[in-house]
């Protein structure tokens, strides 16, 4: 990716987690051996996978997609000629396995730095809950273990991967396999594929437990195998072959992990599943809560899983509020029998906003930009790249009628439970290229996307600039077809992606009007009628002469003047920065925004560990410390809460020079009820600079200006 040398911004942050309050593992007549009975004796009926006459005649199967009428996955397919897409899925099953009440919920337990180092240990809390809830004959956990270097409790091992059985408050091992990654696909399957037959209920769940990194990354990284990570398509392939197994559905499937709640998700899972639980946010550490969900089917065991997915929800959220991170919080439920309808509507929507973007691409990028999105997405956090897809339906309206879209995703969202952060939240993200973060990452989403409208639109925009114009033609076959069989385009060529994103040198494509200078309105510029037509944003940024030699940035503000109409930009700063109480200025980026308040991220070392603290400001100027997160690793990996400041805690101020090094504030120890302070900056000579991003990714950075603020607080320009 390319390298912005005058900011120096595009450095990453690496994990580390925290410890939380929570209970020690329960005492030893809590995890007693004796075996608990479930009485879920499997029924099996016949698997009747054959076509009917009317679906052999749909003339979107042909012969590269006839398996997809058994226990394969699905196929995806575009006439190339109308734009309509088809959906094949494997055939719905639909007989039920165990006896009439019977729950078991599949927990895939991938341990990793949530355990580790964590002091009580995040995967042990969550099977403590599961030994707490309320007991009964009907429902029970069945759980592997896996994927961490340390179990903070005495009854898992972190030798093999094992098998236990959690039901009437009691915890039993009933099988180990040798120890292997948690991040391939095989050690997933096998482990559906034995717990279906070996405990098939009624009612059968499964829950994802690690972190998560959104479409890209996927889910449960490994830490005794160099972070290895569930790919969505990994988890097709695995679903695939357990559900060969099953003459039923999933009840559900579900991530008690970070931004999964996407599109790319809820597509793979369509096939297996009747509802999709997950959020499109970070969760917090502390995650579900087993207790109340094992207990909730005690008492409710004919519940279905939209029932289930409302309690899941709620108690989700109750423990978020508990630990003052309900703000940020989203869940969604999905009923995946009313997914597809979305994905064609999306699809047909997806052609309207392609062929739109040929014309006016930079508005359609706004448009896109400006829906709420998660998981950072900033230069000192990292990006995860992952937006609600209500949001850029709706931000892009002007430029296609998204309206059958948005209500075919509403159709499908059986319960959504936002904070106030993301309150308009949709339900369901998507994946969009704000920074693309590697050669390969484009490649990997052309494997989920689920229509060549949209993936041509993205193609578009994280390419780069072509004086050639784009064509989605490169997305269909030779017939005019386009094809993703069982979560694999078939016709397409991976090396088609292999390209390097965005250009080394500043964007070519934006020329002013009136080149940036000062005037007696501010410090400010005109772009050129061309170059407005490809600009996507305009921030500006602060820098602070520490001495002759040392040039430090303050970060960035999005407090300008902004005339898109005309293209007149110009700073309406104030001179007013955030710093600690002992007065030492934050370097600040803005990491949200909304109606009434801004969020802002800035990076710091806290107790001499590097991570970024997070910041919200209200329009009246008053500020709340959110807390610290650790951002996005250099896996994709998402750190999976925003953890309190703690009294005592010393925390330095890290700020970037203009020659890529970095230096670091005094130090500062906090005290309970500190603030961050507002106020003017000290007096001195400062550098006040644009930076214009193109539509496809690439950037202007303008000459800065040179301010002096004096001792009474004056600002002085030139």
């Amino acid at each position: 990716m390319k390298k912005r040398t005058i900011l120096a911004l595009l450095l990453s942050v690496a994990m580390c987690f925290s410890a939380c309050d929570i209970e020690d593992w329960e005492d030893s007549e809590s995890t007693k051996t004796e075996e608990t009975q479930i009485d879920t004796s499997r029924t099996t009926k016949e698997d009747t996978s054959q076509e009917s006459e009317e679906e052999s005649k749909d003339p979107s199967k042909d012969a590269k997609s006839d398996s997809s009428s058994g226990d394969s996955g699905f196929t995806m397919s575009v006439d190339g000629s109308s734009g309509d897409l088809s959906i094949t899925r494997a055939k719905k099953k639909d007989a039920p396995m165990g006896n009439t009440g019977s729950w078991t919920i599949f927990v895939y337990l991938c341990g990793t730095d949530l355990e580790s180092e964590d002091e009580n240990g995040m995967a042990t809390d969550d099977l403590d809950q599961m030994i707490q809830a309320k007991g009964s004959g009907n429902v029970r956990f069945v759980v592997q273990t896996g994927g961490t270097s340390e179990w903070m409790n005495n009854v898992v091992s972190n030798k093999s991967c094992e098998r236990y059985v959690i039901a009437n408050q009691n915890i039993e091992r009933v099988d180990a396999v040798p120890l292997r990654s948690m991040g391939e696909s095989s050690t997933l399957s096998d482990f559906l594929t034995w717990g279906v037959e070996n405990y098939p209920a009624e009612k059968m769940g499964v829950v994802f437990w690690n972190h998560g990194g959104g479409s890209i990354t996927g889910v449960c990284f490994d830490e005794l195998h160099d972070d290895d990570s569930l790919s969505l398509l990994e988890i097709n392939q695995a679903l695939s072959k357990a559900y060969e197994k099953m003459s039923d559905r999933f009840e559900f499937i579900g991530f008690d992990c970070c931004l999964m709640g996407s599109v790319e998700s809820a597509n793979i899972l369509a096939t297996y599943a009747r509802y999709f639980y997950g959020s499109e946010e970070m969760e917090p550490g502390s995650g579900w809560n087993y207790t109340t969900i094992g207990s909730y089917l005690a008492e409710n065991d004919q519940a279905d899983g939209a029932a289930l997915g409302k309690v899941v929800a709620d108690s989700f959220y109750a423990e978020c509020e508990a630990i003052w991170q309900e703000s940020e919080c989203t869940f969604t439920v999905v009923d995946l029998d009313k997914f597809d309808a979305f994905a064609v509507a999306f699809n047909d929507y997806a052609k309207k906003l392609y062929e739109a973007a040929s014309g006016d691409l930079a508005g359609v990028v706004r448009g896109a930009q400006s829906a709420d999105n998660f998981g950072g997405n900033n230069r000192s956090e990292g990006y995860t790249n992952m937006v609600d897809v209500g949001g850029i339906i709706e931000k892009c309206s002007s430029y296609a009628d998204g309206t059958s879209a948005l209500e075919a995703l509403k159709n499908c969202i059986v319960y959504n439970k936002n904070g106030e952060t993301h309150a308009g939240a949709s339900g369901l993200s998507i994946y969009y290229p704000l920074q693309v973060q590697g050669s390969n990452e484009i490649g990997i989403f052309s494997g989920v996307c689920i229509s060549p409208y949209y993936l041509s639109l993205v193609d578009m925009v994280a390419r780069g600039y072509s004086d050639q114009g784009y064509s989605n033609d490169a997305f269909f076959d030779d017939e005019g077809d386009w094809v993703i069989h069982n979560g694999s385009n078939d016709y397409f060529d991976d090396s088609y992606f292999d390209y390097d994103y965005g250009d080394e040198e500043e964007s070519e494509l934006i020329s002013f009007a009136q080149e940036p200078s000062s005037t007696q309105d501010g410090f400010g510029f005109v772009l050129s009628r061309d170059s407005l037509e490809y600009t996507s944003s305009v921030v500006a940024y602060v820098f602070y002469e520490v001495d002759d030699e040392t040039l430090i940035c303050l970060g960035e503000t999005d407090d300008i003047y902004a005339d898109w109409d005309k293209g007149e930009f110009r700073d309406n700063f104030d001179g007013y920065w955030l710093s600690l109480p002992s007065g030492d200025l934050l370097t600040m980026f803005v990491a949200d925004w909304g109606d009434d308040y801004t969020v802002y991220t800035s990076p710091i070392l806290l107790n001499g560990e590097p991570t970024n603290l997070r910041v919200r400001q209200y329009l009246d100027y008053s500020t709340v410390v959110e807390g610290v997160w650790d951002g996005i690793d250099d896996n994709g990996c998402s750190d999976r809460e925003i953890r309190p400041l703690k009294k005592g805690d010393k925390i330095e101020p890290v700020y970037y020079l203009d020659d890529d090094s970095e230096m670091y504030g005094d130090s500062y120890t906090w005290k309970d009820g500190d603030q961050l302070d507002y106020a003017f900056l000290p007096e001195g000579v400062y550098y006040y600079g644009f930076e214009i991003d193109d539509c496809y990714g690439d950037y202007f950075i303008t000459d800065c200006e040179i301010f002096t603020i004096d001792r009474k607080g004056n600002i002085y320009f030139g």
